[in-house]
């Protein structure tokens, strides 16, 4: 029977449907997935290596009462599929379309919002506490893969879960990956767990023969429990972590084995304790090149199915980072490079490869490299911490507290900066700049161009005090006007030097401005453009520059709170500016859409920059 997948109109559908008929509706939504994302772009071989366990998660409970929190959530398209929202596939990740993440705003099967990883154990254990104290019914599952159990906040969820009263269901999705291989003592610890699953099988057996013995069953098993650390203790000399923590240990499961997949949950749904369930599954199953290059096939843009094959090729910043990095280490022995789980997303493969003394990739724990960093430059290296700007956030204390303070030297080079398009609001990079602004002694510069980057590190790492930034967008450098040199001074002036307008901006909006500027002229109005490079500080001669002009328009890709073009404005307030001051930034959470789209959206194209000034110059278009 074909076209199974077309019959899905809601979880409950799954219910009619036998072993035979859901093992093939799995073969159908992965070809479903592959096609979508060979168009769309997004997460391949996460979502395809957890097709078996969505299916039997939602044959077993019952959303939307019961709640299912996916960890990250980019492995949540099968969850989307079987919700309701298999006709809006082809919209994913697309302006107006299906979030690439779970998303309250989006569905009612959507109990909370994630992106970002190590979240889901937390989140599950608020919504049961929530369930207990309201009289809610329904489970709560938690689904949480190895490498985000890699995050400090999983054990934070963990540690506190595990003396809950009621149901818990935590699922752990061992694939042993996070993008790349997992690295660290957990990954170590899930290996030896999984080269010694027969104890655990036998005592689920045993565990759910006795469950349905009349009357002497349950007591029965109650001792069993109790008596678990002496028995495993004689027959492992240990128990394992998550028994320690609290939960109830099963598994290691096959995560592709449907019947068993259905028949261990429905066994676990029930009893009344914190539960872990340790299932075992393959990234990129069902697709021969995700399955053998399951880090390249993780996030992908669109690419050719027959071939595998990505149709967006060449270079980029994260790549014309990696390179500029291993040139530099092979110069200075104190360069390191520090990477959170995101090796290949960062361009650090090849450093890697170099310099395997020198690299340290310490998993998906963005505050621990922080430190780490900190505790490395203390020490009299040069760490240089990859990282994308959504995800520098969760070290924001650490820069203050183990950095900043620290007086030491630490470098950030802080990729995705800016909007990144389809990823959505959990990954737009527009709160760095505001947050590394608030933070006293460290030097941030943006550069617009790849000649740019390199003197940006330079500076950071050998001609300012303290700790750096070095932060630049997703993707390819943009337009540049031919008789545009930068000067890799803090600034750069471009344009008509007479002009009384003066259109200040950074990064890659540089080349919006150069197009505005151009266009502008063609209808008599011309504009001199500052360029920042270094943005904090500011440079006392940006303000000289600003002084004596009618009227400053500052647009800016990040969040206008606490930005850069805020605190110009206060500069030139304080240094005596009569002119006006018009500030274009981002105001509020930035939806899912292309990058281009989204900065249309927000008027930080050429388009928007020439509407804002000819209103204000009060010109017709």
């Amino acid at each position: 029977m074909k076209d199974l997948i077309n019959q899905i109109k809601s979880p409950e559908d799954l219910q009619s449907f036998s072993l035979e008929q859901l093992e093939m509706l799995c073969n159908e939504i992965r070809e479903l997935i592959i096609k979508t994302v060979s168009n769309n772009g997004g997460h391949l071989a996460s979502n395809l290596g957890v097709v078996e366990l969505t299916v039997a998660l939602h044959r077993v409970f019952h959303s939307p009462d019961d709640d299912i929190v996916w960890d990250v959530g980019h492995q949540s398209y099968t969850h989307k599929i079987l919700t309701g929202r298999r006709d809006r596939l082809s919209t994913i990740r697309k302006q107006g379309g299906l979030s690439g993440y779970p998303n309250r705003s989006e569905s009612d099967y959507d109990p909370f919002n994630t992106g970002h990883s190590s979240t889901s154990i937390s989140a599950a254990l608020g919504i049961a506490y929530a369930k207990l104290l309201t009289g809610q019914p329904g489970n709560v599952i938690a689904v949480i893969g190895d490498g985000a159990l890699t995050g400090g906040l999983a054990y934070e969820g963990l540690n506190n879960a595990g003396h809950f009263p009621k149901n818990l269901i935590i699922i752990l999705n061992d694939n042993k990956m996070s993008i790349s291989r997992n690295v660290g003592s957990m990954a170590r610890y899930l290996a030896h767990i999984r080269t010694k699953p027969g104890y655990f099988r036998v005592k689920g057996n045993v565990e759910n023969v006795l469950d349905h013995v009349p009357l002497a069953g349950k007591p029965l098993h109650h001792f069993l429990s109790k008596a678990k650390g002496a028995l495993k203790q004689a027959m492992y000399h240990n128990t394992t972590i998550f028994e320690d923590m609290g939960f109830y240990y099963y598994g290691p499961f096959d995560g592709h084995n449907l019947k068993k997949l259905i028949s261990v949950l429905e066994n676990v749904k029930n009893i009344d304790h914190p539960i872990l369930l340790h299932v075992l599954t393959q990234k990129g199953k069902g697709y021969l090149f995700a399955e053998q290059n399951p880090g390249k096939f993780h996030g992908v843009s669109s690419f050719d199915i027959e071939t595998g094959k990505s149709i967006s090729t060449g270079e980029n910043f994260s790549s014309v980072f990696g390179s500029h990095i291993c040139t530099l280490a092979s110069k200075d022995d104190k360069i390191c490079a520090i990477t959170a789980a995101m090796q290949l997303g960062t361009g650090l493969t090849e450093f890697a490869k170099q310099f395997p003394t020198r690299f340290f990739d310490i998993g998906i724990a963005e505050e621990h490299a922080v430190t780490f960093s900190g505790g490395l430059a203390a020490g009299g290296v040069l760490p240089i911490f990859a990282v994308y700007s959504s995800f520098l956030q969760r070290g924001y204390d650490q820069i203050i507290h183990d950095v900043a303070i620290q007086r030491v030297k630490a470098v950030f080079a802080i990729d995705r900066a800016g909007i990144v398009g389809e990823d959505g609001e959990t990954h737009q990079g527009i709160f760095d700049v505001a947050f590394l602004n608030s933070i006293p002694g460290i030097t941030v510069y943006s550069p617009s161009y790849y000649d740019e980057l390199y003197y940006a590190f330079d500076q950071a790492l050998y001609h300012c005090e303290g700790a750096a930034a070095v932060r630049y967008p997703r993707g390819k450098q943009m337009f540049r006007p031919y008789d545009f040199k930068s000067s890799c001074n803090a600034f750069d002036l471009y344009g008509d030097e007479k002009s009384a307008y003066i259109l200040v901006t950074y990064g890659r909006l540089f080349s919006f401005a150069c197009k505005a500027i151009s266009l502008l002229k063609e209808k008599g109005i011309s504009v001199r453009i500052l360029k920042l490079n270094r943005i904090k500080p500011i440079d006392s001669q940006v303000v000289q520059s600003l002084l004596g002009a009618k009227k400053v328009f500052f647009f800016e890709e990040a969040i206008a709170q606490g930005g850069i073009g805020e605190h110009l404005h206060h500069l030139l307030s304080t240094a005596g500016f009569n002119g006006k001051f018009l500030l274009r930034a981002i105001e509020n959470f930035v939806p899912h859409a292309t990058m281009l789209e989204s900065l249309e959206n927000l008027g930080l194209t050429e388009k928007g920059m020439i509407d804002t000034i000819l209103l204000e110059c009060d010109v017709q278009k």
